[in-house]
């Protein structure tokens, strides 16, 4: 790729870019010394399995493997014992060095489903820290302010309101800038909840005498509930090593206004390709994608004909009437389509069905009033518990 070409496929989805221009310029830099750009993600180990919030950056990192640029993904042992209070609004228990170790070696054997292994190179912060002398680590925590510290959002708020901020907190943010000292990083990445610490890698990186990176925060992924942020916790989560047919119902379960959003930070699909679907139609494929990835291509077309069988067998009669309408310019609002095939009396009743969330299309319940079939399309209408249409949508 050029590097136009290279910067509308990695500025795709991201939040900022900072320095302005600064992600064109390594580009350009990277091309006259004919190298490729070293990439780092940091990753503390909290939790033994990664979830598709996780994978928005490691997507991220693939599309700079794929631009030829060298990924490096940090495990953060080291820090992973201090624990990031980052969103937190008081003190986040550290893990213990055992739980990290445990942890840190299942991330190792999933990013690989995402990332090409031989574009990628793997490190521990411990690597450099584990060696730190106290004196060093004073030394560090020399390069920034109590005032400085302040400034990041969640600290500001927990000393506004009274609430504990533990000494080694504020050596976070410094131990994971240092990193990037420590990696020679050119670029990092990381969530929207992670700026601070990403800047504070370019200061550190300016105190010793190197090329600031360039930052690069990308958004938190919504989760199943399309409100709150991909979480365990929440249970809103899809994880990387769930069974093939329980990613593929997950996917199935989230709204029609989150797939546009699942497309544009999980895939490289052509977001205008995406709209051009029919809502159902998208899902299916980002499901087969998805499950495609994590368990292979056959997984991935199996899961969803077992979906459509499943779905088939429990709610289908055999002998569902058959009908065909003609729509106009190139769409059929669904609930004239109920009128007119006499599936309701009104169009007052059926936007009342509708809102009710009794009426499904193919499967999936239509919560959306203005609703529309797309020419040529071929559809699986239920109304109610017991009233169903087998329709051919004519130009």
């Amino acid at each position: 790729m050029d590097i136009q070409q290279q910067l509308a496929l990695l500025s795709r989805g991201t939040l900022e870019i900072l320095p302005a221009g600064g992600l064109e310029a390594k580009l350009k830099l990277a091309e006259k010394e004919a190298r490729p750009l070293r990439v780092k993600a940091g990753f503390d180990p909290t939790a033994p399995d990664l979830h598709l919030g996780h994978t928005v950056l490691l997507e991220k990192l693939r599309q700079f493997q794929q631009c030829g640029h060298q990924v490096i993904f940090l495990i953060g042992d080291f820090t992973g014992m201090i624990g990031d209070p980052s969103g937190k609004n008081e003190t986040r228990p550290p893990l213990t060095k055992e739980d990290v170790l445990i942890n840190a070696e299942t991330y190792k054997q999933q990013v690989f489903k995402v990332l090409d292994p031989a574009k990628t190179e793997v490190r521990f912060n411990s690597d450099w820290f584990g060696n730190m002398s106290a004196a060093e680590m004073i030394a560090l925590a020399g390069k920034a302010t109590v005032a400085r510290m302040l400034e990041r959002d969640d600290f500001e708020k927990r000393y506004k309101n009274r609430q504990s901020i533990a000494i080694h907190e504020f050596l976070y943010p410094l131990v994971q800038g240092f990193d990037s000292v420590a990696l020679n990083a050119d670029i990092e990445l990381g969530g929207n909840d992670q700026k601070f610490n990403l800047l504070m890698g370019r200061q550190l990186q300016e105190n010793h005498a190197k090329s600031p990176q360039i930052v690069i925060t990308m958004p938190l992924l919504e989760g199943l509930d399309g409100e709150n942020k991909m979480s365990k916790s929440l249970n809103n989560y899809i994880a990387i090593e769930e069974a093939p047919v329980d990613q593929f119902g997950k996917v199935m379960s989230a709204s029609d206004e989150l797939m546009v959003r699942y497309y544009e930070l999980l895939t490289d699909v052509d977001l205008d390709d995406v709209r051009a679907m029919h809502p159902m139609e998208a899902k299916k494929q980002l499901a087969v994608r998805i499950v495609a990835r994590f368990h292979g291509a056959e997984a991935g077309q199996a899961a969803r004909e077992g979906f459509e069988k499943q779905f088939a067998k429990k709610e289908v009669p055999d002998d569902i009437p058959e009908a065909s309408l003609a729509a106009t310019d190139g769409n059929l609002w669904l609930v004239k389509a109920l009128t007119e095939t006499g599936l309701t009396k009104s169009n007052g009743e059926g936007m009342r069905l509708v809102k009710q969330g009794a009426v499904s299309v193919n499967g999936e319940k239509v919560n959306d009033k203005g609703f529309s079939l797309m020419v040529g399309g071929s559809y699986l209408i239920k109304c109610g518990k017991r009233r169903f249409l087998k329709l051919e949508v004519t130009a």
